[in-house]
């Protein structure tokens, strides 16, 4: 389709033809309601950014197919129309309407129905209806009829695919001719960037400023939240169907039928379950991954399999050499030393160990089950004794002293109530009215960076591109990218609502399309030029031995290796 879109300040246009945004916004709506009839829930936020793109794309598409049917000249006569609705192999909307219950249409309800005069503004809609998908279907025939493959193309890609050879060859490599072999001015730098110039083509770009809040939920939010899931621990607890519990109150978390060991659930939850694993009681609440969780426990067991749990000490050799591993075993032999004279592990973890995640922890991995870590770390710790240090062992990340505290076998399988932390209205519209402010003061002369800093905010700034599909610490904003479109130097922007986040943005300079001047591009000129340089100095040195000694003799004349190459494919080579 030969034709161009573009986002106004009021409206879309396709190829010339506009769609108010009120009739964006009613698509939308629509598939906002469609949504909820099918979840019984209101759309999330980041649902909504994402059904903006999908109701755009989709409006942009229909104009766009409209346009080529009208080019292509693709009708529906009214005798088709009347064999869609009254022939021998009706609509499936027709059969939708007016079935018989038995995979027929029920021809005397039908005939009632276009007799019927109050029923013609229903008529008018379900012939619309059938007559454009009837016409997206002759488009969809037609595109898919021009692709044709002859019994000649087929032959010629199989012999492609299936013929081999074997083959001698000579190769003389660019990185042979040292750069001062060569001689590359200024001029065929130059000349290099004419010839090339529309490699160097940039689009329209802005320079932007913005100053963003995320979606997160207040404190307030939070305990709010976990009070209201808390009212529902005395139902799960006495729910006969913990399936049919989860699925009734909406849990994000599917019902699932799995044990599960001690060191395969998070931390926060594992804590939860098995600090009293009580079949039938219920865990909770308790948040880990954004979520907030009801855990039932549902049965437990005793495994074949052992879990521990463990913490270490780290020493990482500061040099990948003998010397530099020599210095970190003995520095940490000389900690084991300190923790057989009696210094606390935690302590010492936490002041020595080069393992930052688990240093502020006291040196705690957690429970792991076998396969978890790496082999030597693995063995050293399950053949260890309880509260016994171990160690030095040694695996790629250097030393360790490893001290298991705990060993277990039991397994778990729950039901978990999971219901995501979301910000409440009050918490958006805070954020909102803060972004609001900043934007206000700034597009009345204030200074944009002065402004955030006055209502307690942090600007980033970074270069956008008209076509950009995604914006560094942003992500993809059609909304945004609309604003950039239609805005001037030093213009804010509303408030935008993000997927994460609402953003204020200002326009600090625009840059034009046209192309990257050569001084910002010489130094990525130079190199392609010597390449270029050497290939023809190669060329001419490979073109003369062979004019000399022919293949037979031409490895030898460039004293480099003849070399083979077996079963070659026509698809091995590139085109």
């Amino acid at each position: 389709f030969n034709t161009a879109g573009s986002i106004g300040p009021d409206i879309i246009e396709v190829d010339g033809e506009s769609i108010s945004y009120e009739d964006f916004n009613q698509a939308l709506s629509a598939q906002m309601d469609a949504y909820q009839q099918r979840t019984g829930e209101s759309m999330p936020p980041q649902r909504i950014e994402q059904e903006r793109d999908v109701v755009f794309d989709a409006l942009v598409e229909n104009i766009l197919r409209e346009r080529e049917m009208d080019r292509l000249g693709i009708k529906v006569t009214d005798e088709e129309l009347l064999d869609l609705f009254l022939g021998d192999n009706p609509h499936p909307l027709i059969q939708s309407y007016f079935g018989d219950g038995q995979g027929n249409v029920d021809q005397a309800l039908l005939q009632n129905f276009i007799d019927d005069p109050e029923a013609t503004p229903q008529l008018v809609q379900i012939e619309s209806y059938i007559r454009a998908e009837r016409r997206r279907q002759k488009l969809e025939s037609l595109i898919g009829s021009t692709v044709r493959v002859t019994n000649e193309e087929i032959v010629e890609e199989f012999s492609k695919r299936n013929k081999s050879v074997n083959a001698e060859f000579v190769v003389l490599r660019y990185a042979g001719l040292r750069n001062d072999s060569v001689s590359v001015t200024e001029q065929d730098l130059r000349a290099y960037y004419n010839r090339n110039r529309e490699d160097y083509a940039r689009n329209r770009s802005y320079s932007v400023k913005y100053a963003s809040i995320p979606k997160m939920p207040s404190g307030q939010d939070s305990t709010n939240s976990l009070a209201s899931v808390a009212q529902l621990k005395s139902a799960f607890e006495s729910a006969v169907d913990d399936s049919v519990f989860l699925a009734q109150y909406g849990s994000e978390q599917p019902y699932g039928n799995t044990f599960f060991a001690r060191g395969e659930l998070d931390i926060a939850i594992e804590e939860a379950v098995f600090a009293n694993p009580v079949p039938g009681t219920v865990a909770g609440p308790v948040i880990a991954g954004n979520m907030i969780h009801l855990i039932k426990i549902q049965e437990l067991r005793n495994s074949d399999t052992e879990s521990v749990h463990a913490r270490h000490i780290l020493v990482r050799p500061q040099t990948d050499t003998e010397a530099g591993k020599a210095e970190a075993l003995e520095k940490a032999n000389a900690l084991f030393q300190r923790l057989q004279n009696g210094e606390d592990f935690a302590e010492l973890a936490e002041a020595e160990s080069e393992d930052p995640g688990s240093a502020v922890r006291g040196g705690d991995v957690g429970w792991f089950g076998e396969g978890r870590m790496v082999p030597p770390f693995e063995e050293a710790a399950f053949g260890a004794p309880l509260n016994t240090p171990v160690g030095p062992v040694e695996t790629q990340f250097g030393y360790h002293i490893i001290e298991v505290i705990a060993r277990g076998t039991e397994e778990v399988k729950i039901a978990d109530y999971a219901e995501r932390l979301r910000p409440s209205s009050e918490t958006l519209t805070r954020a909102q009215d803060r972004l609001e402010d900043l934007q206000y003061f700034t597009n009345e002369g204030g200074n944009f960076e002065e402004e955030a800093e006055r209502v307690g905010l942090t600007v980033s700034t970074v270069e956008v591109e008209d076509g950009q599909t995604a914006i560094p610490g942003i992500g993809f904003s059609r909304s945004l990218m609309s604003f950039l479109q239609g805005a001037s130097s030093g213009e804010a922007s509303e408030v935008l609502e993000l997927n994460n986040q609402f953003i204020v943005a200002v326009v600090e300079n625009i840059t034009e399309e046209g192309y990257r001047p050569f001084e910002d591009v010489e130094s990525e000129i130079e190199a392609l030029v010597y390449v270029e340089k050497k290939k023809e100095v190669l060329t001419r040195r490979m073109e003369a031995a062979y004019a000399q000694h022919g293949f037979v003799g031409l490895a030898s004349a460039l004293a480099v290796p003849l070399r083979t190459a077996e079963n070659l494919k026509f698809n091995d080579f590139d085109a």
